[in-house]
């Protein structure tokens, strides 16, 4: 540990792919940020205990739980990571919160408007306790994306106008691909609606800075039966793609797209913003880069902006300027800036009441798809 910060226990819960990713910052955050907490990775909660040991020795977690109740309620747990499936987010979250503990989940938030409310008031409770909340959209710490809001905020765009977001994936693009948590209602809640469109919802709000207040939605279900893990099929009870149309706050109107389906799209996350004076755009399949346009001079065309120089977001903390950075490095600015509030005993972002702001949208896509693309308004309450 580094002279004059203390330690802080980290419980996680959940050990599959978020589970690896979130265990990666957890273990590198202290070594290239100087965050006020060291965390000491100390259990990982799993429902069964050969597969959970297993995956603590791998991460380089000290201790394992099966009981995530047990889990919250040690005392040498400071904070609670909670990387499981949508259905699960809201009783651990509510449970360590109300225990005292810090809690990063997550996204989507919850798998319901409902869930999403309760937990953010809990979040509030707490935060009158010093405990805090945040819900981890990793791609806000992407460097391009978090320079994107910086050029926004400055006034370099202008008055935005266009925004258009879309989430590409083809994982599922094969019939044959077997059923999993992902396509079950009543695990995550929705398809590439929330597993993807709660991504370029957040990104398109964060860095614009306004908020979506309408949406105009319809959603479609390609493969409605896939293989079942025990042999037959099993009803896929979610969406396959989402699109929609919106209106923000400050006046822009926005287009956004979430699917498992675009064949030679691996993890294409998009975001271009048009104002009166200049457009970026953004592609994650790039992510080191911006692109950028100005509407003066004769040259036409986007230019190239790298992302990779000291003074941009994170990037000082890592390698000589031109390195790129990776999927994994979002996560671990991720931790820092949380452990950075927490020290600091201020808010982090994004709030559960901005993991709410998501839901309520999710929430308006759905109602708007049921209701033949009907202008549904997003409810702020």
């Amino acid at each position: 540990m580094s002279p004059g910060r203390e330690t802080i226990g980290i419980g996680m819960v959940g050990h599959a792919f978020m589970g690896a990713v979130h265990s990666h910052a957890w273990r590198s955050v202290h070594r290239f940020f100087d965050p006020p907490l060291v965390p000491r990775l100390a259990v990982l909660g799993g429902r069964d205990e050969t597969r959970a040991k297993a995956a603590a020795e791998k991460f380089g977690w000290e201790d394992v739980e099966t009981d995530w109740r047990k889990l919250v309620a040690r005392d040498d747990v400071g904070l609670v990571d909670v990387c499981t499936p949508g259905d699960s987010h809201a009783e651990i979250a509510i449970a360590a919160l109300d225990a005292g503990k810090h809690v990063l989940c997550e996204k989507p938030l919850a798998n319901s408007v409902a869930e999403a409310e309760a937990m953010a008031e809990a979040a509030r409770r707490a935060r009158d306790r010093g405990v805090r909340a945040m819900v981890a959209f990793n791609y806000r710490r992407v460097p391009a994306l978090a320079h994107a809001r910086k050029l926004v905020e400055s006034g370099a765009l202008g008055e935005i106008r266009h925004v258009r977001s879309v989430y590409l994936q083809d994982w599922l693009s094969d019939p044959q691909a077997p059923m999993t948590w992902r396509l079950r209602r009543e695990s995550a809640g929705s398809g590439a609606l929330g597993d993807l469109g709660a991504h370029i919802v957040d990104a398109a709000q964060f860095v614009t800075g306004e908020v979506i207040t309408g949406v105009s939605a319809l959603t479609n279900t390609f493969v409605k039966q896939r293989p079942s893990e025990t042999g037959g099929t099993d009803e896929v009870t979610v969406d396959d793609t989402a699109l929609f149309l919106a209106r923000l706050s400050g006046g822009a109107v926005a287009t956004f797209e979430a699917t498992r389906f675009a064949l030679g799209r691996k993890n294409a996350m998009r975001l271009e913003i048009n104002g009166s004076k200049a457009s970026l755009a953004f592609d994650f399949e790039s992510m080191n880069e911006l692109q950028w346009y100005e509407g003066t001079g004769t040259e036409a065309g986007f230019r190239r902006i790298l992302v990779t120089e000291p003074q941009h977001p994170y990037v000082g903390a890592w390698w000589p300027p031109g390195h790129l950075l990776g999927y994994e490095h979002t996560f671990t600015h991720e931790v820092a800036d949380f452990l950075d509030a927490i020290g600091a005993g201020t808010d982090p972002a994004p709030s559960f009441d901005d993991g709410l702001r998501v839901q309520r949208v999710l929430d308006a896509v759905e109602k708007s798809a049921a209701a033949e693309a009907n202008w549904t308004p997003v409810e702020e309450r």
